[in-house]
């Protein structure tokens, strides 16, 4: 299997065990529960960024970072549906594009260092 493949299908399992956790009534317990929601978000959108941004090297950053913050958006929204018993929070949605944020501006940085095209 080659790198991008992979990278791919870890990018894809790392979208559905978000999703699937921020989405469940009453999600189980985490070794990094003890760091606060806002780090748990933080920490899942900064890894789908780079997984993103490592599966798709010809993806535009800003692409990226645009569909990630509306996937961040969507799961604050679908948050709000009652009987799932969760929080409808724009901070938590603020701190998931501000991790993408970071991390694309960090691939960005490190592209251009290289003299990768910058798509």
């Amino acid at each position: 299997m080659n790198r991008a493949l992979s990278l791919r299908i870890a990018l894809v399992a790392a979208v559905v065990f978000a999703v699937t956790m921020a989405l469940l009534p009453k999600p189980p317990h985490m070794p990094i529960d003890q760091f606060g929601d806002k780090f748990q978000h933080m920490l899942a959108f900064a890894t789908m960024s780079l997984l993103a941004a490592l599966a798709y090297p010809t993806a535009r950053l800003s692409r990226i970072g645009e569909r990630f913050s509306f996937l961040g958006a969507l799961i604050e929204v679908l948050q709000s549906i009652p009987s799932l018993h969760r929080d409808c929070d724009i901070r938590d949605w603020i701190a998931d594009t501000l991790a993408i944020t970071v991390v694309l501006l960090i691939v960005w940085s490190v592209r251009r260092g290289r003299g990768a095209r910058l798509p």
